[in-house]
């Protein structure tokens, strides 16, 4: 049974009942199987067994008693048909997927990728590409929302993790939907704005289900480095003039955004994220934020291409330029793997509602915006049961 937390505190119900079985592990559901599930699932399996000295990449291996291991993907669903109907074990290395097998072997979970829904979450524009880097839709009927919720519930999930694609507006809320139906928090890491909606916020605390997002920011990427960095010009007294971020990738989220249709929300999110750590908003003909283009040997490597122009003391000009390059999924996964376990804390100690200090560190448009220092300090205050949210 569960003891005493590593942070002081305690794990309030870090256990239950699953089909007559004590079980004390965490089990999420995902929709979408693409890169970033890829990753998170290996992340999940290369730290099994790993002491606080090896687990290089974790912000926490020990969350308030949960480690990376004790997540367990339960209920997954994909609209590809080079995922349906494989073990999910298998659907994470399936094409159009490219991010770095870091851990290959991996071991089969059981749980059979469900073909769910697609309203708006396949991009048509992508049909006319190669094999290997489009979507191709499975010629298998649609899951209803009954299907799912149902799916939800018998699985035993205590979470739905969302991964579709970016401008899934009408999907993401579907499985919203579906997920307050099940009884189920949700960790949307994709910028449609649910967590930081007050409407749908309202319908996850009256649920008492905590809700985390919106739109991943990542372990340390181009938003979170050009959010430091501004942060550093208004601390030394430099005046921010303007600024762009242009980024470039070769995987199917950078596919999909070619479809500039798909992007309104994407650059609200970004745009935003940095906006708000600044003294004074800049206008918007002096900031440029957003995914840029499509380079298909990338890969899942992301490369950021960064400017910042502003003025020193005596208003002497100067200028910053930065080449970030990452592996885009791992990226990501780095911070999913803290919001699994801290929605968890939430279900655990009764909390419903959007989450705001994990939304705030963990997300890029959070329901309140929070400099990064006050976000990490709260998000480690709600860890140790300091704060509710």
């Amino acid at each position: 049974m569960p003891g005493a937390s590593a942070h002081g505190g305690a794990r309030q119900a870090a256990y239950r009942i699953y089909r007559g079985a004590v079980v004390d592990t965490i089990r999420i559901a995902i929709v979408g199987i693409g890169n970033c599930a890829s990753s998170l699932l290996q992340g999940i399996e290369y730290y099994r067994g790993k002491n606080e000295r090896d687990a290089t990449g974790l912000m926490h291996r020990d969350l308030c008693g949960y480690l990376p291991s004790d997540i367990e993907v339960a209920a997954a669903f994909d609209i590809d048909e080079r995922k349906v109907g494989k073990d999910v074990s298998e659907a994470i290395f399936s094409p159009p997927n490219c991010t770095t097998a870091f851990c290959p072997e991996m071991p089969r979970t059981g749980v059979t990728v469900r073909m769910g829904r697609v309203l708006d979450g396949f991009p048509t524009h992508m049909q006319g590409y190669k094999e290997e880097c489009r979507f191709v839709l499975a010629d298998e009927e649609e899951a209803s929302r009954e299907d799912v919720v149902r799916v939800l519930e018998d699985s035993g999930a205590e979470m739905l993790l969302n991964y579709l694609p970016v401008g899934s507006e009408e999907a993401a809320r579907f499985y919203a939907g579906c997920a307050l139906e099940a009884g189920v928090g949700l960790i949307n890491n994709m910028p449609v704005f649910i967590a930081s909606d007050p409407a749908w916020a309202a319908k996850f605390r009256e649920r008492g289900l905590p809700v985390i997002g919106d739109d991943v920011k990542a372990q340390l990427g181009a938003t979170i480095t050009h959010r430091v960095l501004a942060t550093l010009f208004r601390q030394r007294g430099v005046k921010l003039d303007r600024t762009y971020q242009l980024n470039t990738g070769g995987n199917t989220d950078f596919l999909n955004m070619l479809n500039r249709d798909r992007l309104a929300s994407k650059r609200t999110s970004k745009t935003e994220a940095v906006q708000s750590v600044l003294e004074e908003p800049l206008d918007d003909d002096d900031i440029h934020i957003g995914p840029s283009d499509y380079v298909c040997w990338q890969k899942d490597n992301k490369v950021c291409f960064l400017r910042m122009e502003g003025r020193l003391f005596g208003d002497v000009p100067m200028h910053l330029d930065l080449r970030l390059s990452v592996e885009d999924s791992p990226n990501s996964a780095g911070i999913v793997i803290d919001a699994i376990r801290c929605c968890r804390l939430a279900l655990d100690r009764g909390i419903g509602g959007a989450l705001i200090s994990p939304s705030a560190y963990f997300m890029k448009h959070p329901p309140v915006q929070v400099r990064d220092d006050d976000a990490y300090r709260m998000t480690e205050e709600f860890i140790r049961g300091l704060r509710r949210d």
